[in-house]
């Protein structure tokens, strides 16, 4: 069963759409050989304009388990820590049966 996972990227102060374009950039050189990955949409949190979030849609929580332990050793996320605030919050969410 597929499941979405919530991202909420705290940019810091300025720094949203920065934050931004690199992920783009990632998800255009990852994205297609990523495993379960799905695709995502990327938000803007009204009234925060330093709050980015992106809704992932993966095969599986497996899939984007095995996809961050792979990122994390590569470091294929490591420009995007550099324009954090603060850490990252994700829930993995699925439709109820």
């Amino acid at each position: 069963m597929t499941v979405k996972v919530i991202v909420e990227l705290p940019a810091r102060p300025g720094k949203r759409a920065d934050l931004a374009r690199v992920l783009d950039r990632i998800v255009d050189e990852h994205g297609p050989s990523a495993r379960g990955f799905l695709g995502g949409t990327r938000y803007e949190v009204v009234g925060n304009p330093d709050m980015l979030v992106e809704i992932a849609e993966w095969e599986s929580a497996e899939a984007r388990t095995a996809h961050m332990q792979e990122a994390a050793a590569t470091g294929v996320y490591a420009p995007v820590v550099e324009l954090l605030a603060g850490p990252i919050r994700a829930t993995v969410v699925r439709l109820l049966p």
